[in-house]
């Protein structure tokens, strides 16, 4: 375990490890060596013997393997998130794509083995901001394992979609119903949601949250928008092969030739 003696006790960020693999837990104990202002208090093997640590000790994170024996990390982060203030989780996982994906439209964090370098520090500024406000990380991680509202890790059934989602800006997390969004626009490594009276900055790429929305409910408009069907008022030419919508809220929206005729379906 690492130690860092000249950092108080409030500026360094307590952790844990739970990994199976003694391979994992070196690999993630290596990586956290560098940083001065993490430690790690404990490294488990496996679920019950970090329950147990959990029940007298308080830590800030947990670096949680997925595939355990016994009881595995999802069940034991599950049982986490009924805590009124759970420590933040990173998973760490093999799991195929579909999985990564409902972390990042959930607002968790996660590192995919084997663990690259880059993406250790990302995840650890990432902690560090939630670290620092962690409003609304709590309902965040429950609304996660809400069976009736997100498909689960081993869920591929792609019927299953979005009734929120969990947007996360610096510092906060909001839960966003998916019924309060009028368009979504790609911006940069984030997306906007449009609401009635507000703007909410979430952290995911646009196509894969595309993937979770309810096709009939929102449309594809161009390659950096989404609306949703209810709020489609009219569609126009505004010049040689460009179109656009106007929305019942207000909002005009491009559309690309590629689409047009998808949209024309909706009038």
């Amino acid at each position: 375990m690492n130690t860092n003696a000249t950092l108080t006790e409030r500026e360094i960020n307590r952790a844990i490890i739970v990994d199976d693999e003694e391979s994992g837990r070196i690999m993630l104990r290596y990586f956290l060596s560098a940083k001065k202002n993490w430690t790690i208090v404990g490294e488990f093997f496996d679920v019950a013997t970090a329950r147990s640590f959990l029940d007298t000790q308080k830590v800030d994170i947990i670096f949680l393997d997925i595939q355990m024996p016994k009881e595995n990390g999802i069940e034991f982060a599950r049982s986490l998130s009924n805590s009124e203030q759970p420590p933040l989780i990173i998973f760490v996982t093999a799991y195929n794509t579909h999985a990564i994906e409902a972390f990042e439209v959930h607002a968790l964090d996660y590192l995919l083995k084997p663990i690259n370098p880059r993406r250790f520090t990302q995840t650890l500024q990432r902690a560090s901001e939630m670290l620092n406000d962690k409003r609304g990380y709590a309902n965040a991680l429950r609304d996660y394992f809400d069976r009736e509202q997100v498909p689960t890790l081993t869920d591929n059934n792609s019927n299953c979609y979005l009734k929120k989602i969990v947007a996360r800006s610096v510092g906060l997390m909001e839960s966003i119903s998916i019924d309060d969004i009028d368009w979504i626009a790609s911006a940069g490594n984030y997306v906007e949601l449009h609401l009635n009276q507000r703007i909410v900055l979430h952290r995911i790429a646009l196509s894969i949250l595309e993937k979770h929305l309810d096709p009939q409910v929102f449309i594809r408009v161009h390659r950096s928008f989404i609306v949703r069907i209810d709020q489609l008022k009219s569609i126009e030419v505004v010049g040689d092969g460009s179109y656009s919508i106007k929305l019942i809220c207000g909002a005009q929206i491009p559309v690309s030739e590629r689409y047009v005729e998808k949209a024309r379906k909706f009038f």
